[in-house]
C-alpha cells in the first residue's frame, strides 16, 4: 500500500478485451426476418360488425350523423347528445340526452333517433334512453361541432 491509502499491484501482462461483434448484412436482415414472422403471419382482429369500427355499428353512427339539431346546424352526434349505442343480434340501443330538458325537439328527437337508427339495413329494431345524467355540456362537442359554431 502507498502513503496515500490506494492499494497497487503489479502485473507481467493483462488480457486483451473482448473486441465488438460486428454483424454482417445477412446476418441483420436473417435475425430481422425471424423476429417479424410471427407478427406478419397474425390474422389482424375484424370487429364484429356490430362492435365499435364494424360495419353495422358504422352504418348506425353514420345515419345518427344525419340528424340536425332544428336550432344549431351540427348534426346530434357531433353535438355530444348520443351517449353511447349498443347493438345486439339487430336491435339497436341508443342513449342519448338533449340540450337542456326544455329543448323545443324533446318530444319529436328521440322518436326521430329511433326511425332513422331502426331504417339501417341490418338493425330490426331500436329503441331510444333519454338521459339527462350525466347532463349534456358543450364539452361533450366534437372539434368539428366546436369549428362549425366558431368556437375554437
Amino acid at each position: 500500500m502507498s502513503d496515500d491509502g490506494i492499494r497497487t499491484e503489479e502485473v507481467d501482462s493483462v488480457e486483451k478485451p473482448p473486441k465488438a461483434r460486428v454483424e454482417t448484412a445477412a446476418e441483420t436482415f436473417e435475425r430481422k426476418k425471424d423476429y417479424l414472422e410471427g407478427f406478419l403471419a397474425q390474422k389482424p382482429a375484424v370487429p364484429s360488425p356490430s362492435e365499435p369500427d364494424g360495419d353495422l355499428y358504422e352504418a348506425v353512427i353514420a345515419a345518427l350523423k344525419e340528424i340536425y339539431d332544428p336550432e344549431i346546424p351540427v348534426n346530434i352526434y357531433d353535438l355530444g347528445l348520443i351517449y353511447n349505442v349498443e347493438i345486439n343480434d339487430g336491435h339497436a340501443l341508443v342513449s342519448m340526452t338533449l340540450t337542456t330538458p326544455h329543448c323545443p325537439v324533446a318530444e319529436s328527437m328521440p322518436g326521430e333517433v329511433e326511425l332513422r337508427v331502426g331504417a339501417v339495413p341490418g338493425i330490426g329494431d331500436a329503441e331510444v334512453n333519454l338521459v339527462w345524467d350525466p347532463p349534456w355540456s358543450p364539452a361533450n362537442m366534437t372539434d368539428e361541432a366546436r369549428l362549425e359554431l366558431g368556437m375554437l
